[in-house]
């Protein structure tokens, strides 16, 4: 093995540089750092996709498990939040992810309470998160994994009052943890 000392590569202008071949292992060595000035590609994992939406108000009857709409999206990177119509997120890479809700019911009193509930392909996947009595939203966060083909997640709510309340979707995100 021979050791080459420069300063500087440099490829021709308007090619790539090169290091290596298919195969071959390159190594950093400890205490070496790395500086990037430029555009990184291929370096470990990214936090998409990822998705924010909101929904306006619904009136859910009293001791009802009801899917919550959405009318809004702040943002989807990746494409994979399903707007038109099924209100899901369906992630198109396969991993783990965090999946965030905040919901509001704003006509609440000190004796109403209501839950979020996520659904993973149509059925309940725990996590629900009671409102405290002395207030009038509630946060739910839940990790999932995903299959990055066929699963999809949503929100469900329910709320006893004693008749129907509004209740709307204030926040629905969720995104990629990096592995």
């Amino acid at each position: 093995m021979a050791t080459l000392f420069v300063d500087k590569l440099d490829p021709q202008s308007g090619t790539a540089l090169e290091i290596g071949s298919s195969g071959d292992t390159i190594t950093i060595p400890s205490g070496a750092t790395i500086t990037n000035n430029g555009t990184q590609t291929g370096f470990g994992g990214v936090n998409t996709p990822t998705f924010r939406v909101s929904g306006p108000n619904l009136s859910v009857a009293h001791n009802t498990t009801t899917k919550c709409t959405v009318n809004t999206e702040v943002f989807d990177v990746g494409g994979c939040f399903d707007l038109g119509g099924n209100d899901r997120f369906t992630p198109n890479v396969s991993g783990k992810y965090l999946i965030i809700a905040r919901l509001e019911m704003p006509s609440a009193t000190n004796t109403d309470y209501f839950l979020t509930v996520f659904y993973k392909n149509g059925g309940s996947i725990g996590g629900p998160a009671i409102v405290n009595r002395d207030y009038q939203g509630t946060f739910a966060a839940q990790l999932v994994e995903a299959n990055g083909s066929s699963d999809y997640f949503e929100v469900y709510t329910q709320q006893q009052s004693g008749g129907s309340l509004n209740i709307s979707l204030q926040e629905f995100s969720g995104f990629k943890l990096i592995e």
